[in-house]
């Protein structure tokens, strides 16, 4: 059984080529030590030891690998690794700890050893798949008894991984045969999100990599912290082997970004050029949200980024001590023998020496070096190593050892014990997945990734949303602007000839306030326009349903004023007396105050926030958790439409030359076939064309009641004054 980071996100890959040599299975004579041998088919290098069963393990021993050429005319060229990781070197002999401590343990697997083949997968795909796929050849020639255990990439059988968080394994009908001894992902994201959203960080970005463990994580926390009211401004994505030029622009980004708050989801080899870009340009201020595969890396607590990275906040596993591995790793040492090459590079790197000549003595002591690798206090990682290790044995011991009891009766009293084979049929599940053209099956992409032209590969969908650039969008714009600016030309002809019998007569202050109101009528569909965010979301509908009932509250106590005033068969005079300008303030701050609370509350309580909507393609838009809170705020907006067009039909036959209740009628019934039509449109419309139908209803009521109400007494004002006299307000002046 081999076991590494990951299936579907860590398989990785290592590099060095060796002279055909041993053979698995092959002991060299003379040493109890674990030996380097090279595969005979694959000639890749492994750490190696013979046993019984053979357990496999992938670890990143080197973190920087280029990304291989492949011309399809010569054979590809080897993969060169660099950057040799500490922390991992102590995973892989924390390994070989687990496992010749349980070969000391008669009580365990008596009567069976267990060997095992470790191999560096340099933290990339290529070569990993080289890795595994010569193990599993090397399997073929073993003979009974010696059965090797397979975990990780993309062959699998029986998986146990030490370091794999991503959430997408976690699907059984994917991955029937994987296990692990870390906690998914959905755990720590869901602290990250109590986290940033404890501080009140509702607005960040996010930094990732190609992987699926970047992927998944990344998604997941955008899609709770969104749910939470939060946004993402941005998503930078690292390459594996990225540039100097691609570094620098996801620094620029970072410099010039208005989120001060960032997630990164990524392992610590992955950020060091990142993180030295921005040491140069000696970037602070940025509150660091770090995934447990960097947090406590020790590689980035080097003075160089004291300034860059102090305060970063994160979640990591527990830490705990293993009895005995401290003094194994200290016990270490190099060798020019064959066999020992992933000790002497570990050693070189150590003490910066070289074991091939005569600079490394192999007398220097570990014991007065400080290194990630010797510090063992609280090992985390290591520790998940163990328990694999541990969980692979018992799992043995148990196959062994059971009894003819309940659900494993048949299998124990076949296979009191196991050759080749039988073991993988009863535990074992092949499963292949494609990740290139011509495969047989394929791989779903993860949510808001979408395959590319030629269905090789999964990338990012592109965001949808109104935006101001488009042509729908400039139009809108064009048309809100247009609105507004009328509005507000209405309003200097009003304060020009305020004085005037018409303007009077049609109560100036509640005018006023009425144009007051249309304007930001007109002004907040430029809320619906642009990328939602934060606080666009939650002012969009809030701005909308209030601008709207303070328009019809005025125009209910203009109703009521020309009401009261004919019935009383006293213009204006007795209007006043029985509906005076205080009552008209009141009756407004009346009917306004519901929909304010409403508003408030619904913001307050159930905020909507930005949402990824892959349904039509990968639209942005505002999701309502509440969505009762907006069809009572449209309800509310229809009651007092309702009660502006009853009152204003009741007086629409008053005689006046300029009825204004007439007017006033026109207007609602314009309002009330905009909404009706609406709601139908609203709701069948796909994607942003919702946003755009909620645009247009807004502009289509606005124009409505601005030309109906007062565009005829502009009319009469500009270009008919001699009807502005007191005497012109009746029918029979002026014919």
């Amino acid at each position: 059984m081999f076991f590494d980071a990951s299936v579907a996100e860590r398989q990785l890959q290592r590099t060095w080529f060796k002279e055909p040599g041993l053979k698995i299975g092959d002991v060299r004579s003379g040493s109890s030590l674990p030996q380097c041998v090279k595969l005979e088919r694959s000639e890749l290098l492994a750490l190696h030891l013979d046993g019984d069963v053979v357990i496999g393990g992938f670890f990143p021993l080197h973190y920087v690998a280029s990304d291989p050429q492949y011309s399809y005319k010569t054979k590809p060229e080897t993969t060169s690794c660099s950057g040799f990781d500490l922390r991992a070197f102590r995973w892989m002999m924390t390994m070989v700890f687990a496992v010749e401590e349980i070969n000391r343990n008669s009580s365990l697997l008596p009567g069976v050893k267990l060997g095992y083949q470790i191999m560096d997968s340099c933290d990339h795909v290529h070569t990993s798949l080289k890795v595994l796929f010569s193990l599993v050849t090397v399997a073929q020639t073993l003979g009974p008894f010696n059965i090797p255990l397979v975990i990780n990439c993309l062959i699998t059988f029986n998986n146990v991984s030490y370091f794999a968080t991503c959430t997408c394994l976690t699907d059984k009908q994917l991955y029937p045969s994987f296990l692990r001894t870390v906690p998914s992902d959905l755990f720590q994201v869901r602290g990250l999100v109590q986290l940033v959203t404890f501080f009140g960080w509702f607005w960040v970005g996010t930094i990732g990599t190609t992987d699926d463990y970047s992927l998944y994580g990344i998604q997941a926390f955008s899609d709770l912290f969104g749910q939470q009211g939060g946004c993402v401004e941005f998503h930078l994505t690292i390459s594996k082997s990225s540039t100097v030029a691609e570094i620098q622009k996801i620094a620029d980004k970072l410099q010039s970004s208005t989120a001060r708050v960032v997630v990164v989801f990524a392992t610590e080899g992955q950020l060091v050029d990142l993180f030295s870009e921005l040491a140069r340009r000696n970037v602070t201020g940025i509150q660091w949200i770090a995934s447990e595969a960097w947090v406590t890396a020790s590689r980035l607590a080097s003075p160089n980024f004291h300034y860059l990275l102090e305060g970063t906040l994160g979640f990591s596993f527990p830490g705990v001590s293993i009895p005995g591995l401290k003094e194994f790793l200290l016990n270490v040492r190099p060798s020019p023998k064959p066999g020992m090459e992933f000790v002497n590079m570990f050693w070189e790197e150590q003490f910066g020496c070289v074991v091939e000549k005569p600079l490394c003595t192999g007398l220097e002591d570990l014991r007065y070096v400080y290194s990630s690798y010797s510090d063992v206090t609280k090992v985390r990682i290591s520790y998940n190593v163990y328990k694999a290790v541990y969980a692979i044995a018992h799992a043995l011991h148990t196959f062994l050892n059971c009894d003819s009891v309940g659900p494993s009766r048949g299998l124990c009293e076949k296979h009191s014990s196991f050759s080749n084979g039988q073991f993988l049929t009863v535990y074992m599940h092949i499963s292949v997945l494609c990740v290139f053209k011509g495969s047989t099956e394929c791989i779903k992409c993860p949510e808001y990734f979408w395959s590319d032209k030629e269905k090789v590969k999964c990338v990012a969908g592109v965001e949808e949303f109104l935006s101001f650039y488009d042509k729908m969008g400039i139009i809108l714009v064009a048309i809100t602007l247009l609105g507004f600016i009328l509005t507000t030309i209405i309003t200097i002809v009003f304060h020009r000839f305020r004085y005037t019998p018409i303007v009077k007569a049609n109560n100036a202050e509640i005018s006023f306030l009425l144009l007051l109101s249309l304007k930001l009528c007109f002004l907040c569909s430029l809320v619906f326009i642009g990328q939602p965010s934060w606080w666009t979301c939650r002012l969009r509908q809030a701005a909308f349903g209030i601008s709207f009932v303070l328009c019809l509250s005025c125009l209910l106590v203009k109703t009521i004023v020309v009401l009261l005033a004919f019935r009383a068969n006293v213009p204006g005079s007795r209007g006043q007396m029985l509906f005076g300008t205080s009552q008209q303030r009141i009756l407004i701050l009346c009917t306004t105050a519901p929909q304010i609370c409403l508003c408030t509350g619904w913001v307050l309580g159930a905020p909507p926030f930005p949402f990824r909507n892959p349904n039509y393609q990968i639209v942005v838009e505002c999701k309502e958790p509440w969505p009762p809170g907006f069809y009572l705020l449209l309800g509310y907006i229809g009651l007092l439409a309702f009660a502006c067009l009853l009152l204003a039909f009741l007086g629409r036959k008053l005689p006046d030359r300029f009825n204004e209740a007439k007017f006033i009628t026109f207007s609602m019934l314009i309002f009330w076939a905009v909404w009706i039509s609406f709601i139908p449109a609203y709701v069948s419309s796909p994607g942003n064309f919702s946003v755009a139908v909620e645009i247009f209803a807004i502009l289509a009521s606005s124009y409505g009641l601005l030309l109906c109400i007062f565009v005829p007494k502009c009319y009469i004002i500009l270009l008919h004054p001699e009807k502005n006299i007191k005497k012109g307000m009746t029918r029979k002046c002026c014919r």
